[in-house]
C-alpha cells in the first residue's frame, strides 16, 4: 500500500463523517499554542505564509489516492497546523473544485488569518469552512491560545465576520470549553455577543478528549455543556450542538482494526507518544491522535505527562 506524505485517511469525523485529510503543513506549525491541542505544543509560532512543499507533490499524491473513487463525505483541509499557512492553498482548492466535483471540500482552521484579504478570497471556494473561536476577551484568548505576539482577538472576530459577508457556504463555528477559563459568566457573555455579530450556521462546542499539551486543562462535563448551551441559546438562533463523540467502529475505515493492534502491540511492550507512534509505525498524526482519543475515552489507554509529552500505555 502507497504511503502518503500529505494525505492522511480516509478517517471517521467527529463532525465531518468519512474525511480525506490533506496535511498542508509541517507537523505543528501554527499562529497559536493552545493549551488543549491534542496533537501537543506549537514548535513553529508563526503567522508569515510560504509554499512549505511542491504543490505538484500534494497534487500527485491527491490524484494517485483518488484513482480508486473512494466513498468519502469530505475532502478536508486539516492535521497538525494551520492549512492556511500554506500560500498555495487556492492552487489545491481550484485542482479539487475542477477535477473531484462530486466531493465536498471542508477546511478546518483557527480563523487567525482570516483577516488577510488573499487568505479570504482564497478559501471562498470551499463548501464548508469550520472555524474556531476560544475567547472573546483579549486576556482569556491569551490564556486558552496563547497566540503569536501581537494577534488580537478582535482581529479574528472581525475576519470571521468578514468572512460571514464574503461566503456562501457553510460555516461551522467550534468553541472549545476549558473550565473555569472560557466558560466565566463574563466570557461566555461576551462569546455570545462575537458569535451573534459572526453569525455562522451552525455552533459546536467542544471540549478535551485526551490529555492537551498542558496538564491542567480539564474536560468539561456533559451537563456544564448543556448549562453553555442553553445559554448560548438564549440570544442565538442559529443551531448549537455538543460535539458527538464517536464510537470506534472497525469497517468505517479498513485501517482503523490494524492501526488499533499496532497501537496496542507497540505501547503493550513501551509507553510511547503520540509523535513516537507517528514515527514508529509511519502513519499520520491525525490518524493516530483519532484512534487515541476513542481508546483513551474507552479507559484502555493509561496517560503520563513527561518531559518530551503525554506517554500512552495499553491497560492490562
Amino acid at each position: 500500500m502507497m504511503k502518503y506524505k500529505h494525505l492522511f485517511g480516509p478517517v471517521a469525523s467527529r463532525r465531518l463523517g468519512i474525511s480525506l485529510g490533506i496535511d498542508l503543513v509541517p507537523y505543528k506549525y501554527c499562529p497559536l499554542n493552545c493549551v488543549y491541542c491534542e496533537v501537543q505544543s506549537t514548535t513553529h509560532l508563526q503567522t508569515e505564509r510560504q509554499r512549505f512543499f511542491p504543490t505538484s507533490e500534494i497534487l500527485s499524491e491527491l490524484d494517485s489516492f483518488m484513482q480508486s473513487e473512494p466513498h468519502l463525505d469530505f475532502i478536508t483541509f486539516s492535521g497538525a497546523g494551520e492549512p492556511t499557512l500554506n500560500s498555495s492553498i487556492s492552487e489545491i482548492i481550484s485542482h479539487v473544485k475542477t477535477h473531484y466535483r462530486e466531493y465536498k471540500l471542508a477546511l478546518l482552521t483557527n480563523g487567525v488569518l482570516l483577516n488577510n484579504d488573499e487568505v479570504l478570497s482564497e478559501i471562498l471556494p470551499c463548501d464548508v469552512i469550520l472555524p474556531s473561536l476560544d475567547a472573546a476577551s483579549q486576556d482569556v484568548y491569551e490564556k486558552v491560545n496563547r497566540p503569536k505576539a501581537g494577534l488580537l482577538v478582535q482581529d479574528q472576530i472581525k475576519g470571521l465576520t468578514r468572512l460571514r459577508k464574503l461566503y456562501r457556504g457553510q460555516i461551522w463555528l467550534e468553541v472549545f470549553i476549558v473550565p473555569g477559563i472560557t466558560d466565566t459568566e463574563a466570557e461566555l457573555k461576551l462569546l455570545r455577543s462575537a458569535i451573534k455579530q459572526i453569525s455562522p450556521d451552525l455552533v459546536q462546542l467542544n471540549s478535551l478528549d485526551r490529555p492537551g499539551a498542558e496538564d491542567w486543562v480539564e474536560a468539561a462535563s456533559t451537563e456544564r455543556l448543556k448549562e453553555i448551551k442553553r445559554y448560548m441559546s438564549q440570544e442565538l438562533t442559529m443551531p448549537i450542538e455538543i460535539i458527538a463523540k464517536i464510537k470506534y467502529q472497525p469497517g468505517i475505515n479498513a485501517l482503523d482494526e490494524e492501526i488499533v493492534h499496532l497501537i496496542k502491540g507497540t505501547i503493550s511492550r513501551r509507553p510511547s507518544t503520540a509523535e513516537d507512534l507517528s514515527a514508529m509505525l509511519d502513519i499520520h498524526i491525525n490518524e493516530i491522535s483519532k484512534i487515541l482519543r476513542v481508546l483513551n475515552r474507552e479507559g484502555k489507554l493509561r496517560a503520563e505527562r513527561k518531559a518530551r509529552g503525554v506517554f500512552y500505555s495499553w491497560k492490562a
